[in-house]
């Protein structure tokens, strides 16, 4: 083997613990397989013990199955033998597990046509409910004939409840003793409260239902709460009164208008004892422990219906739905529907319950020991695989799928022990037992021979080694202990020149006796080695994933690394739709590394920037909201859409920067919402309560609205044309007037006006009378 052989470096000295060093480890239980100097080591990969002369002697254990019963599946279930109906295969599996040798076998399971159903009805009778009694009073016969459709061989059984008849959940007054409704102008007389009665047992005589239903009368309690758990957990676990058969499927169908009681509100009336889970009826077939125990708490139910394998429908009103939803998350195969305020629609509901669980298969593990690791990866109708995943859904009557069941024995328990495990299909009776034990004792350990003269007498001569008595050492157990000399120095050094057994032992015949530590085992021929020098995370020796062996971190199945941390398992990569990282990633040890931009979440299921997000948000609105679409499975759509709060308001704001708008058609109309990745991991979705709808708009209309828009145009234009002409002629006479202040004429002179006379002035010079005389002449 290339690399670092774990099995040769993990300095097994005895045959067993080679063989919990790595699953592919095997030992050489041969004589004269080593000598004195050289010693070759026994625990070794296959192909070098076989290369190194081993053939012949060599402890190599590996995991086994075997199939104990296989009974073909059934195709139908209503025969003359109910109870040779086999809806899973194989019965009993028995495994032989070498711990980290992995193992695997596969499971079919098919839900049979025809099959048996067994339903009781369990209905609240509070005051509320009085309407609703009026109208189951021939439930019987109307379900009987809607449920035949689905079944030949159907029965029906009938069984009431109010509240704990004591305070404060009750009128426990002396006035209200015979009658709780006495001053209730809207309901003057009712009957005395109390826990749960069951009124008839599962029959296939419907009119006895009928007659029964009749007879009831409504009760009142004091406080909106009901005690209906109460009830549902009698029903479950008195098997003989109810009459639940082993061959058939069992249906409860719970109806209220209320919320219910859970654990811890007895104390409100002084019930300090929890509900022991057992069957409390009594010879009037009344819950006789109503007012000593508190109420059941929702494991205990899940706990109780899971083991009497039944199937509770919570039937109940609009307004507390979704608080029984979340119910179903926490009781394993239960399913929850609306129920009309009148229960006018309580046929179609139970009609359409059965067919929801009769459509999905889910397996279910009882009793898997700590030591055990089970991985599921479901073969479903599309023929597809799905790692990681044990349940199916969209089945029809009659398909058959398949799951692969691989097992992997962790570590080895005490000798000759061994666990038993059931794995079963929710809801159904069919089991498969699995029978383990554990591989981890080599044979040649059992021809062990005492005080073997192979070992001088010694000690135990076992799987080619000698275990030495106390006080005697060596290969062959020839030395006493405290025996030394410089001969036997020589061979205590790991190489010339280093400390006589690395400077963490002593001496002593030829061998290095180590010194004990404070921090763990040192080992090895020269003591070169330990247990706890080897790389940590977060403090934790090899992460606390494998082992430390001689400076290096040997890792646990499921791990690498030089220190162990990185985990192989890929199952907490895988979304919520069977892809890993919701394909926007690549699952490094264990956990998601989101590469697609924006992506982000455990499994990169969030991406507010991704394609086909919007779709996504769509069929977890369409299933919470409507219960309708691809996910409307409650299981599935619970699944899918865990970390979706859903908001619905009148008018859907868009001005957040942070929120993505989605739309998508609806009925020629078109639903809006937005959503909002929030810190925390989830998503806030706003929904339009009511789909936005647009009507086409009339002929009329539109001939108007271009005449009108042709007309407005022709104005604008003209008004434009008009502005523009005002703005010219207004430049214009700027500039006239800006040129005429220019001018360098006054307004009343004409330049180029001349007057008609015009006057000219001649000089000259004339004697008279001997004087001279200049002047002019005109």
């Amino acid at each position: 083997a290339e690399g670092l052989n774990l099995c040769t470096s993990g300095s097994a000295t005895s045959c067993e613990e080679c063989l919990l060093i790595h699953p592919k480890c095997a030992w050489c239980s041969k004589e004269d397989f080593s000598s004195t100097k050289s010693i070759t080591s026994r625990c070794d990969f296959l192909q070098n013990l076989l290369a190194n002369g081993c053939a012949g002697a060599i402890e190599n254990p590996s995991s086994s199955i075997s199939v104990v019963q296989d009974i073909p599946l059934s195709s139908k279930g209503s025969g003359q033998t109910h109870l040779d109906v086999t809806q899973i295969t194989p019965q009993k599996v028995a495994l032989n597990l070498r711990p980290g040798d992995r193992t695997s076998f596969r499971v079919q399971v098919r839900q049979v046509e025809d099959y048996p159903v067994d339903l009781y009805y369990l209905m609240d009778l509070s005051l509320s409910m009085n309407d609703d009694l009026d109208n189951i009073r021939n439930l019987g016969t109307k379900l009987a004939e809607e449920m035949r459709k689905l079944t030949s061989n159907f029965r029906l059984g009938f069984g009431s409840f109010v509240d704990k008849n004591i305070s404060p959940f009750s009128y426990t007054a002396p006035r209200y003793q015979n009658n709780p409704c006495i001053g209730y102008k809207l309901f003057p007389s009712c009957v005395p409260s109390f826990g749960f009665r069951h009124l008839l047992s599962l029959t296939d005589k419907v009119d006895r239902f009928n007659e029964e239903v009749q007879k009831q009368k409504v009760s009142r309690n004091r406080d909106a709460p009901e005690g209906g758990f109460d009830a549902i957990l009698q029903a479950a676990v008195c098997k003989e009164k109810i009459g639940w058969r082993k061959e058939a499927s069992h249906l409860l169908v719970f109806t209220t208008d209320d919320v219910p009681h859970i654990a811890l509100d007895g104390k409100l009336g002084g019930l300090v004892q929890p509900h022991d889970g057992q069957c409390h009826l009594n010879e009037a077939n009344e819950y006789s422990a109503s007012s000593q125990l508190d109420y059941p708490s929702l494991a205990l139910l899940g706990e109780k219906l899971a083991e009497n394998n039944i199937h509770l429908i919570f039937a109940v009103t609009k307004s507390h739905y979704m608080l029984y939803k979340n119910f179903t998350t926490l009781i394993p195969g239960t399913t929850v529907e609306i129920l009309h305020k009148d229960s006018k629609n309580i046929i179609e509901l139970i009609v359409k319950a059965y067919n929801s669980i009769r459509s999905k298969v889910e397996l279910t593990v009882w009793d898997s020991p700590e030591d055990i690791g089970l991985t599921f990866t479901a073969t479903c109708q599309d023929g597809l695989s799905y790692p990681g995943l044990r349940k199916c859904g969209d089945l029809k009557i009659g398909d058959t799928v398949s799951f692969e069941v691989a097992v992997e024995a962790r570590s080895c328990p005490a000798e000759d022990t061994s666990h038993t495990f059931t794995i079963k299909p929710a809801g159904f009776r069919d089991t498969l037992e699995v029978s383990v034990t554990y591989s981890c004792q080599c044979g040649c350990t059992g021809r062990a021979a005492p005080a073997s003269a192979k070992c001088s007498g010694n000690g135990t001569y076992a799987c080619g080694l000698c275990e030495c008595q106390p006080g005697y050492l060596g290969a062959r157990c020839e030395c006493q202990e405290g025996a030394s000399g410089d001969l036997h120095h020589a061979l205590c050094r790991e190489a010339e020149g280093k400390p006589l057994c690395s400077g963490r032992g002593e001496c002593s015949c030829n061998q290095c006796l180590c010194y004990e530590s404070e921090f763990g085992n040192i080992y090895g021929p020269f003591c070169e080695c330990d247990d706890f020098s080897c790389a940590r995370y977060k403090g934790v020796l090899c992460s606390g994933h494998g082992e430390c062996h001689c400076g290096e971190c040997k890792c646990h199945a499921g791990y690498i690394g030089d220190n162990c941390n990185c985990s192989t398992e890929t199952d907490s990569c895988v979304s919520s739709d069977g892809q890993m990282c919701s394909g926007r990633g690549a699952c490094v040890c264990g956990k998601c590394q989101c590469t697609e931009p924006g992506a982000f979440g455990e499994t990169c299921e969030k991406c507010p920037t991704c394609p086909g997000v919007c779709s996504t948000k769509r069929d977890c609105i369409e299933c919470k909201l409507f219960n309708s679409g691809r996910l409307a499975d409650n299981q599935t759509c619970q699944k899918h859409c865990k970390d979706e709060i859903i908001t619905t308001v009148d008018v859907l704001e868009t001005d957040d920067p942070n929120a993505i708008l989605c739309a998508y058609p609806v009925n020629n109309c078109v639903m809006k919402f937005t959503y909002l990745e929030l810190p925390s991991g989830k998503s806030n979705l706003t929904v339009l309560k009511e789909p936005a709808c647009s009507s086409a708009p009339s002929a009329v209309t539109i001939v108007l609205a271009v005449i009108g828009s042709v007309v407005l145009i022709g104005i604008i234009l003209l008004a434009l044309w008009k502005l523009l002409v005002t703005i010219h002629d207004r430049r214009e006479f700027d500039r006239f007037q800006s040129e005429r202040s220019r001018a360098r004429y006054e307004m009343a002179s004409n330049p180029l006006y001349r007057k008609p006379i015009s006057t000219h002035n001649v000089e000259f010079t004339f004697n008279k009378l001997n004087k001279s005389y200049n002047g002019t002449v005109d």
